[in-house]
């Protein structure tokens, strides 16, 4: 992974207040010699907590996407949606998703207990969910949907930011790639999920099988939500039970060296709200952020997707189960090309060749109606995630030295590429179908110039004369 500026270098603050190194414990000799062992062991046991905010991750895209698939099953009939309604209940999740990102990274940097919030959300999150499965009408959904994008928008954001309070620069890639394929996977096994739930359970109790989707999976978010609290880690400054003393002490410890080792100025104390203010002010947040919000435009697919596989004709059984492959393919990719980044320090290249092929796909899928071709323009399209997952990754290297800056860019980039999909969520009108050619052609207009706000951030750090290995890092 690249550890060194984009777009220039910049002053840059003390990792945090908690965690001064005259606060911090140092390693004995004995510790230093077998320092590789320890680490090894604290990693492994990183991984495995990190493995389940995967799971979380997972139930919290599914939760935001299964009125897609409630829509083939009478979601739209049952509460008598008209014209756009459907597009606007889709949209206005990223309405309160936008509104809490940054104030909840903020409240989450000042917290001992980040694995007690999380959770806690998650438990919000799970309720609501069960609730829009017993809401009688179109408006109480609406403001259901609007009250889910607002918890659920603690997640992930937070879950970034916590990946950077453990992981230095050159594990992130990875950890974050593991993270983000929870959506593609949310994608592939959702679907699965969804089409038994849909159609075993319709008619049970007198209920519609819509319904019994939502009270199925607000239930399991729920349940493992409850595990979440003693499983999810808190922060390196605060006790960890599951850590050894010496990999308490070696935590802390790399996070220390991590700011020194990219800290060419003078540190200053970040106090209050500085970190917010500072990232407001940064205008690579702001330009990041623009690239960003085209960048999920142009994914705005992936909300449709089963509407975009029933264009193919076939049944709803087998449109849902036609949805798994193409994200089981996106999310081995995913890994594959986050790894390669990480290995190469390269971010740009990484970030536009999936947008490339993703752009091949919407081509082929206005082409033609052939099924079996815009089959293969699916498999296209779910390349195209990995280029997010990639770009978070540039954002967190490149404001990675300041605690509070970092909890505060990490959440207002993530927040603006949300308007992406409050704007892109119209993109796909039903009178658009089932060719939807006017779709794709908007989401090939987004990803160019989603490549060309990256390229002009890659241009510009060549043009400072910073080599290779040696941008990314504010």
């Amino acid at each position: 992974m690249s550890d060194r500026p984009l777009l220039g270098a910049g002053n840059s603050s003390r990792y945090g207040a908690s965690d001064r190194s005259r606060d911090s414990p140092v390693l004995s000799e004995f510790d230093e010699q077998n320092r590789q062992m320890v680490e090894k062991r604290l990693l492994r046991k990183l991984d495995f907590r990190v493995g389940f905010l995967v799971l979380i991750y997972i139930m919290n895209c599914i939760d935001r996407t299964n009125a897609a698939a409630a829509r083939l099953r009478g979601f739209e009939e049952d509460l008598g949606m008209t014209g756009n309604q459907f597009n606007t209940l889709m949209s206005i999740f990223y309405v309160g998703y936008l509104l809490t990102q940054a104030p909840s990274n903020m409240f989450l940097d000042r917290m001992t207990r980040p694995s007690l919030y999380l959770s806690s959300c998650m438990a919000t999150w799970g309720a609501i969910t069960v609730f829009i499965g017993v809401a009688q009408t179109y408006h109480a959904i609406l403001i259901l949907r609007f009250m889910l994008g607002f918890v659920e928008a603690a997640f992930f954001p937070g879950a970034i930011f916590l990946l950077s309070r453990w992981y230095k620069r050159n594990e992130l890639g990875f950890r974050t790639a593991l993270l983000a394929c929870g959506s593609s996977i949310s994608n592939a096994f959702g679907a699965l999920v969804a089409s038994g739930i849909l159609v075993s359970l319709d008619g049970t109790l007198g209920f519609a099988g819509w319904r019994w989707l939502f009270f199925v999976e607000g239930t399991l978010t729920t349940v493992v939500a409850l595990s979440a609290i003693w499983i999810l880690p808190d922060f390196p400054s605060s006790p960890n039970a599951w850590l050894l003393s010496d990999e308490q002490t070696l935590a802390k410890r790399r996070m220390e060296e991590e700011v020194a080792g990219g800290n060419e100025h003078k540190s200053t104390p970040v106090t209050g709200w500085s970190g917010l203010v500072e990232a407001i002010m940064d205008w690579k947040v702001w330009w990041l952020g623009a690239a960003l919000i085209l960048m999920e435009a142009s994914l705005s697919f992936r909300l449709f997707f089963p509407t975009l596989s029933a264009t193919m004709g076939y049944n709803l059984t087998i449109t849902l189960l036609l949805c798994a492959p193409p994200w089981i393919l996106g999310t081995a990719t995913s890994f594959l090309v986050a790894r390669h980044s990480d290995a190469t320090g390269d971010r740009f290249w990484h970030t536009a060749c999936p947008l490339f092929v993703a752009i091949v796909g919407f081509m082929i899928a206005i082409s033609t109606m052939n099924a079996a071709v815009r089959y293969l323009s699916l498999f296209l399209m779910a390349q195209a995630p990995v280029a997010h997952i990639v770009s978070l990754t540039w954002v967190m290297n490149t404001f990675s030295q300041s605690q509070s800056k970092r909890a505060a860019a990490i959440a207002l980039v993530n927040a603006m590429s949300s308007l992406g999909y409050i704007g892109s969520s119209y993109f796909w009108p039903s009178r658009w179908g089932p060719s939807y050619v006017n779709s794709y052609g908007l989401c090939i207009l987004t990803s160019t110039i989603s490549i060309v706000m990256f390229w002009l951030a890659e241009a510009k750090e060549q043009a400072l004369g910073l080599p290779k290995g040696f941008r990314y890092l504010l």
